[in-house]
């Protein structure tokens, strides 16, 4: 009987997913996800050649799929700007859609943010504070060619503020709060940062 290469496949990424919560990237064992997985360490190196590319191949899409989210909101809210109708222009929800994406792929960024520490993932926070600091430039920046007068800011603190707000939300993540409190959180994080936000730009 031929050897099922998918079920084989299904069992390496239950056990992977299995010693990386529990151990973390870097004090994960190859040979203990083989035997987790009911094989031997030759056979799992055929589906995965490192252990890089196993921990990848769990977080990946939805690591892509959450940039693409932020991308995809980033331009429809300056689209939105660029009408010159602010009154349309929908603000305080941007952590709702990332704390609901984050909670469909909770699993993923539960390694990403606390156990990819060795990987290229273990950046994550700082590489989307940056990409939401450009956006941010980037809706200033239309608004002002709106004829929205924005205060003068320091862009330093701009940054430290960007950082804090995308950590803000991923503490769900590392304080193990359930979906539903996570949820609230968010109404919460999307109520206080729009109010800041305002405030700090003065539009």
């Amino acid at each position: 009987m031929p050897i099922d290469k998918t079920a084989n496949h299904e069992k390496i990424v239950a056990a992977a997913k299995k010693e990386f919560l529990t151990y973390g990237f870097t004090d994960a064992s190859m040979r203990h996800i083989a035997e987790e997985a009911g094989m031997s360490a030759s056979g799992l190196y055929k589906h995965f050649p490192s252990k890089e590319e196993m921990f990848s191949a769990l977080v990946e899409p939805a690591y892509q799929g959450l940039l693409a989210l932020f991308r995809q909101e980033a331009d429809d809210q300056g689209q939105m700007i660029g009408t010159g109708d602010l009154s349309r222009w929908e603000t305080g929800r941007d952590a709702k859609l990332a704390i609901t994406y984050i909670y469909d792929h909770l699993d993923a960024f539960r390694l990403i943010i606390c156990k990819s520490q060795g990987t290229k993932y273990e950046s994550f926070l700082h590489d989307l504070a940056v990409l939401e600091e450009e956006m941010t430039l980037s809706f200033m920046e239309i608004l002002k060619k709106q004829g929205v007068k924005i205060n003068d800011f320091n862009k330093r603190e701009l940054h430290l503020l960007t950082t804090t707000n995308v950590n803000a939300v991923f503490q769900t993540v590392e304080h193990d709060f359930t979906r539903e409190e996570a949820m609230h959180y968010a109404d919460t994080l999307d109520r206080f940062f729009s109010r800041a936000w305002k405030e700090f730009f003065g539009y």
